[in-house]
């Protein structure tokens, strides 16, 4: 099948809604060249790399790919660079798992040309966070998404919830108004503390995805809503994510939780030096930089040296990311019976 038809296939794809979001969606980096860090720099995307992880991504069994949030580096990458990148991942995928291409820019104009011109490139929807150059409230955070909606009918949406990156909350008055848009299908979410009352404010027409460490938990609040979960680890070897996938679903049947906690407590524990002195904020301020040493020293992908201005993170933040790497690179070996990287 040649490119063009391909193409044409994809874009004839109805819109998705929250009945097809399920089980491990992977967050997935933009690969950089060595030369990445250059201010110089007018083409840093490794598209060969791109294409390689995108394929193992699918091979591995993922149920759908998000990128070009934070650590996709979406606000350091170029408009051209964004496109190539977007345009090899799909080329790549073909169909076989949903893609997400971040859109998220400082206004609603370029986010709808930007969301109008991915969905050409052929993803299936948009990973949106609000724009963040001033603080959002409530009603510029839903008009936002209403425009966006509005204006580009045919692309589903997945909010990015992260409160840090966003400086919104995303309080309880949001989600009970952004469910009323109906592409808005999936949520990147992180508040697992408030997740039992944001299902109910949004009717359960939201797929409100956790962490993959979190994910054990969403599915014992509520195990058929919560049928999805993120993961930025599944890039580091995606074994462990796929397991959990799995033994969610089998203990959703059998109602025997213990495998699925099992295996969430040794994730947890790859997690223990990822965030600097354990907060989020803190981390949150080298997020590219402590994720991509993570990915890099896990070994099963090149994530690449950070695009600037985000390239400078303290060592001791990307020594505690590395450990993080190597110790989930070390359940995924176990995992795969000692094949992986």
């Amino acid at each position: 099948m040649g490119r063009d038809t391909t193409l044409e296939v994809l874009m004839k794809r109805t819109l998705l809604t929250v009945d097809d979001v399920s089980g491990c969606w992977a967050i997935m980096p933009t690969p950089s060249k060595p030369n990445a860090s250059d201010i110089n720099a007018t083409d840093t995307v490794d598209l060969e790399e791109t294409a390689r992880t995108a394929e193992a991504l699918v091979a591995a069994g993922v149920d759908g790919i998000l990128t070009q949030g934070t650590l996709g580096e979406a606000a350091t990458t170029t408009w051209e660079e964004k496109q190539a990148f977007l345009r090899t991942v799909v080329e790549t995928v073909a169909g076989r798992v949903p893609v997400f291409g971040g859109t998220t820019s400082l206004n609603t104009r370029d986010t709808i040309r930007m969301t109008r011109a991915v969905r050409e490139i052929g993803v299936d929807g948009v990973m949106l966070g609000p724009p963040m150059w001033c603080q959002p409230d409530v009603p510029t955070a839903v008009r936002f998404f209403r425009d966006v909606a509005a204006s580009c009918p045919d692309v589903a949406i997945c909010i990015y919830a992260n409160p840090e990156a966003f400086k919104f909350d995303f309080p309880r008055p949001f989600w009970a108004q952004i469910a009323e848009i109906p592409q808005v299908v999936s949520a990147k979410y992180m508040n697992i503390a408030a997740l039992y009352m944001d299902l109910n404010l949004t009717g359960r027409r939201i797929r409100l995805m956790p962490l993959d460490v979190d994910y054990y938990a969403a599915a014992r609040i509520d195990p058929q809503a919560c049928t999805a979960f993120w993961t930025s680890g599944a890039v580091c070897g995606p074994s462990p994510v796929i397991r959990l996938r799995d033994l969610v679903a089998e203990a959703n049947r059998t109602g025997d939780w213990t495998q699925a906690k099992s295996l969430t407590d040794r994730i947890a524990f790859t997690y223990r030096t990822l965030l600097p002195n354990g907060s989020f904020k803190e981390f949150s301020v080298h997020n590219i930089g402590i994720e991509k040493a993570r990915m890099d020293a896990a070994g099963w992908m090149t994530a690449g040296p950070c695009r600037p201005p985000y390239h400078l993170a303290p060592e001791s933040a990307l020594a505690g990311a590395r450990e993080a790497g190597l110790q989930w690179a070390k359940l995924a070996s176990e995992l795969d019976g000692g094949q992986s990287a």
